[in-house]
């Protein structure tokens, strides 16, 4: 079993809102989802879509296909009437549309008619579509009631029964009257999560220790914010809306000067601003966790689309030279981990640290049946207390053997914690000393970089031991190429998959490029124009991949259409 299911409407009209209740009924039935959205930049009008993979096994990208389309306006009839599998529905009102479309793959149900005679709002049609969807794939009510209520727990309960009347008098008018209807659901299985990748690296951010967070709202990282602010209260966090960007990275990095774990997010426009703020993270050795959730540009580009345009952005920001970890996550698990990881080592070697994003990562959500948080990391590396107090001397910048300097916080005992953002001695005073300037590049960078290599991991390796075909990714792309991978099965395909990505991983833990030379044919895929993690591979290991395939358009990779790329270009060498 695998259907797809869009619905399709105008912003405003509840496409999420269907979406979300939809896809939670599906995994709290036990059922594997994999959902993602299509939206446009604006509050009212335009089209915009949610789509949901529903399956009795592990999904992890879009398809093309669409077996139930959910119609809220008559755009959504006209640009997605033509992806209808075989047996597929469009669940329509006609009363909304002006129309009655006499067609066997369609199906009237009067959401609005039946919302305001039923319910006494309109607002309310959409508690009917979800019935209807569940009528058409005939799914017991029963989970679907414990959702609602659930979501609605802070209404009324007059507005809690109109809501449970109408799914159940959505689903009758699907059950009833839709004769075509052949979907058939197994038995669902253990009951599931289901977490977007902005929740997870907001998540990785508080299991972390994060006490601080500082952001400016900016499409698509915004839901990380939301996330950090959502858990406030419960966790001890500071969360600051600041006045933008500059100011963001500023607050974060004057709180984990003071003693905190700090982080700020943005998208590329945002990242822009606060790349001073990230020179001066390197030369105070402060340590930082920045999102950087990509979109597509120049400028303000494509706001609510998807892009990996700015690894290359991300690894070179910042006048001077210092260290950093990058750190791209595929899916959100990987968040949460790698988000962990970013804090780790930040604190560990007081580097800035950042998390890559981007929007189809950010607001797509994944079913879990379990997420593994043991291995989690959350070592303080600061010295506290008596710690601090008992020692006879403090330099903050102290010159070591590892590069690394005892990171005390400010007032917390008699000794004076100084940096600044000109050049330093160890105590972090102002010099322009030749020899103390050549001690100090080598403490920041050339002594820690080779410890901090040491900690990244290699890429994942998913399909043949002994593949004729290799597929690399990094970031987003994971899903969409083990799926694609699995597809290719006949063809003794592999996937690598890079996650964490600056240090770049050597090969002691993994050979990977042993793989990639054993193999007939290499593809990188990646979701810009230029092939940036193809070029940082090329200067990182002298490897060239066979073929670049590049998708720029702002819309993601679905499993068909990187099949049929792949497809084309095995059969054209």
């Amino acid at each position: 079993m695998d259907y797809t299911i869009k619905i399709g409407g105008e912003a405003g009209q509840g496409v999420d809102t269907i979406g979300a209740i939809l896809s939670k009924i599906f995994t709290r039935a036990g059922y594997h989802v994999f959902s993602h959205p299509d939206y446009e930049s604006r509050v009212r009008g335009g089209h915009n879509f949610l789509q949901i993979r529903l399956a009795d096994r592990p999904v992890t990208a879009s398809r093309d296909i669409v077996d139930i389309l959910v119609a809220l306006d008559r755009q959504s009839i006209i640009a997605h009437e033509k992806e209808l599998s075989a047996d597929g529905m469009v669940v329509y009102d006609s009363a909304a549309l002006g129309e009655k479309v006499e067609k066997p793959a369609f199906l009237d149900v009067p959401f609005t008619d039946m919302a305001i005679k039923q319910g006494g709002s309109k607002i309310m049609a959409n508690t009917v579509a979800t019935g209807a969807v569940l009528g058409m794939l005939g799914m017991d009510l029963g989970i679907a009631r414990e959702v609602i209520r659930g979501e609605l727990k802070k209404k009324d309960e007059h507005v809690i029964k109109a809501n449970l009347d109408l799914v159940v008098a959505g689903h009758e008018s699907a059950t009833r009257n839709c004769s075509r209807c052949a979907f058939a659901l197994p038995p669902g299985g253990q009951r599931k999560l289901l977490i977007a990748g902005n929740e997870a690296i907001g998540l990785g951010a508080v299991l972390s220790g994060c006490k601080f967070y500082s952001a400016y709202p900016m499409t698509p990282s915004t839901g990380i914010f939301s996330f950090v602010a959502g858990k406030a209260l419960e966790y001890g966090i500071v969360v600051e809306q600041a006045e933008d960007e500059i100011a963001a990275i500023n607050m974060a990095l004057g709180a984990s000067f003071g003693g905190v774990r700090s982080m700020t997010a943005s998208s590329g426009g945002g990242f822009a601003l606060m790349v001073e703020g990230l020179s001066l993270a390197g030369m105070t050795e402060t340590p930082i966790v920045i999102g950087l959730a990509q979109r597509p540009g120049p400028a303000t580009g494509l706001p609510t689309r998807t892009e990996q345009g700015e690894l290359l952005f991300a690894l070179y920001a910042g006048h001077g030279e210092f260290p950093r970890v990058i750190f791209a996550p595929g899916t959100p698990e990987q968040a949460i981990h790698l988000t962990n990881k970013a804090f780790d080592l930040a604190e560990k070697y007081q580097i800035p640290a950042l998390v890559l994003s981007d929007q189809y990562l950010a607001d797509s959500s994944w079913s879990y049946e379990t997420l593994n948080l043991e291995e989690l990391r959350n070592t303080d590396y600061r010295l506290r207390g008596e710690t601090f107090r008992n020692l006879q001397s403090y330099k903050r910048h102290a010159l070591t053997a590892s590069g690394i300097s005892p990171l005390g916080i400010p007032g917390d005992g008699p000794h004076l914690v100084v940096t600044d953002s000109d050049e330093h001695d160890e105590e972090g005073h102002i010099v322009e000393d030749a020899e103390m300037r050549r001690a100090m590049v080598q403490k920041r960078l050339l002594k820690k970089m080779p410890l901090i290599k040491t900690e990244i991991e290699p890429p994942t390796v998913y399909g043949s031991d002994k593949p004729e075909v290799v597929l690399v990714g990094w970031g987003s792309t994971y899903g969409v190429l083990k799926e694609v991978v699995e597809r290719l099965s006949a063809r003794n395909a592999a996937m690598l998959h890079f996650s964490e990505i600056y240090p770049f991983p050597g090969t002691q833990k993994l050979d990977y490029l042993a793989l990639l030379r054993g193999a007939k044919r290499t593809i990188c895929v990646e979701q810009n124009a230029m092939g940036k993690f193809a070029s940082l591979m090329r200067s990182e290991t002298g490897y060239t991949f066979d073929a670049n395939i590049l998708k720029y358009d702002g819309r993601p990779f679905t499993v068909e259409s990187l099949s049929g790329e792949i497809d084309a270009y095995l059969a054209g060498v």
